[in-house]
């Protein structure tokens, strides 16, 4: 795997680690700027509504940038945003930082995902998306502790000033590994073609499958600590360690995905999200259960983004001719079932059914991924009956 994808990985950790952090650093934010907790949470909601629309939309406006310059532009002005940041004491400023961050970040992820498929060539396509991805799961691992730690010892402005550091080194590290821009680094399609190219059933059909894996995935991790506390029973010290197996999973399935996927993506795919949808009912029935809990989270995260991996790769299969704008298409439905699935299992909190609720939705969404993901199958079992129907004579 060629050097420049590791790099890639690591620019990708850096800004991962700002998508999530927040959830550690919420409370000395509200409290710094004087704002109410749930205005704090809507610097959360502001970063994920960026990514959704940003992904494509900053994917159109450079897509004839060469891809270095496109991806060391979106990295400073990643930096910026977390300088700013860190030193406004304005929560509006605070808030529009976020945005602008959310941004950029998705206009890295458009551009790094297809520049890693570039450089990796085509029998690696799996590996070097599993590379790139892995550095969100680095973020949960490391990256997200590491940020609440840092917010407990010297505020929340020193975690942003840790991001911005951080992607430092990544930023010098993209201008010496990744090529400069060639006559065939600037896509020659017009960006009408690769629009109509993502226009394609199943490339739609597959986005949405992401959608639903990945709202699936968020769904319950955004509410696993009340469910470790008031569920499983553990103590609130145990809430890290079960959110760090999360991680571990999430790292070891991507690891595993880029190995297999290359070969028989469709295998990882289907047995992936029937065993997500399995997995996600068991939690729910053993929830309570101090040590099958938190062995389904570990194998629940290898699952989600192993799926979630392959699945990414299969966006780019099924648009050869939409490189750029099929990489921020699957960057804003990831980002579409990351905010989604939250707000639904806040919704089934809410409505009173129990800590467990979120679970059972993450099962339920799985069970909409599977049968949307077997359309394709259906529709094409469904022609030939039809041709043969139409030519057999009737009574």
């Amino acid at each position: 795997m060629p050097f420049a994808v590791h790099v890639l990985g690591l620019a990708v950790f850096a800004q991962g680690t700002s998508e999530f952090m927040l959830s550690g650093l919420l409370s000395g934010i509200a409290g710094d700027l004087h704002v109410p907790l749930g205005a704090a949470g809507l610097l959360t909601s502001a970063f994920a509504v960026g990514m959704v629309v940003g992904a494509p939309l900053t994917a159109l406006a450079c897509r004839s940038w060469p891809r270095r310059g496109a991806l060391l532009f979106f990295l400073g002005v990643f930096v910026a945003v977390h300088v700013v940041g860190a030193l406004t004491p304005s929560y509006g400023v605070l808030l529009a930082t976020r945005v602008v961050g959310a941004l950029a970040n998705a206009g890295f992820w458009a551009v790094a995902l297809v520049t890693a498929l570039a450089l990796a060539g085509p029998h690696q396509r799996a590996r070097a998306t599993a590379v790139v991805v892995g550095g969100v799961t680095l973020a949960c691992v490391v990256g997200v502790p590491a940020g609440a730690a840092l917010g407990e010892l010297w505020g929340w402005r020193s975690a942003f000033w840790a991001v911005a550091l951080v992607s430092l080194p990544a930023a010098i590290a993209l201008l010496v590994a990744v090529p400069g821009g060639t006559p065939d680094d600037v896509p020659t399609v017009s960006a009408r073609s690769e629009l109509r190219a993502l226009a394609r059933p199943r490339l739609l059909l597959t986005l949405l499958v992401m959608a639903f894996v990945q709202g699936a995935t968020f769904c319950t991790f955004s509410y696993l600590e009340p469910l470790v506390t008031r569920v499983t029973g553990l103590g609130a010290g145990w809430v890290p360690v079960v959110l760090a197996l999360f991680g571990v999973g999430s790292f070891a399935g991507v690891t595993l995905a880029g190995r297999l996927a290359d070969a028989r993506p469709a295998a990882v795919v289907g047995i992936g999200m029937t065993a997500l949808a399995a997995g996600w009912a068991a939690l729910a029935l053993t929830a309570a259960s101090p040590v099958a809990a938190p062995v389904l989270v570990l194998l629940q995260g290898a699952l989600a983004f192993g799926t979630g991996t392959t699945l990414i790769t299969r966006v780019f299969q099924l648009a050869p001719d939409a490189p750029t704008m099929a990489g921020s298409f699957a960057t804003a439905a990831f980002n579409v079932g990351a905010a989604a699935g939250p707000w639904l299992g806040g919704m089934a909190l809410g409505a009173g059914l129990g800590f467990r609720a979120p679970v059972w939705v993450s099962a339920l969404l799985m069970c909409a991924a599977l049968a949307a993901a077997g359309l394709p199958a259906l529709s094409s079992r469904a022609a030939p009956a039809a041709r043969s129907g139409a030519g057999a004579p009737t009574e």
